[in-house]
């Protein structure tokens, strides 16, 4: 199997144009990244606040 001597270079332009791409991506939709993070975070937590109260309701009947 022969592989091109210059197969190294085009595989780091390939990935330096996808680091690129993403690096921008990131910085251009960071807040919107982080809010979405934050708004399932908060889902999660009071989900987890209504299962406790539930589970307390739950256990205060028996």
């Amino acid at each position: 199997m022969y592989i091109d001597p210059n197969s190294g270079g085009m595989l780091f332009q390939i990935l330096a144009v996808t680091f690129g791409v993403l690096s921008g991506a990131i910085l251009v939709f960071g807040s919107k990244i982080k809010m979405g993070i934050a708004k399932l975070r908060r889902a999660k937590r009071q989900k987890d606040g209504e299962n406790a109260e539930t589970d307390d309701k739950t256990n205060t009947n028996q």
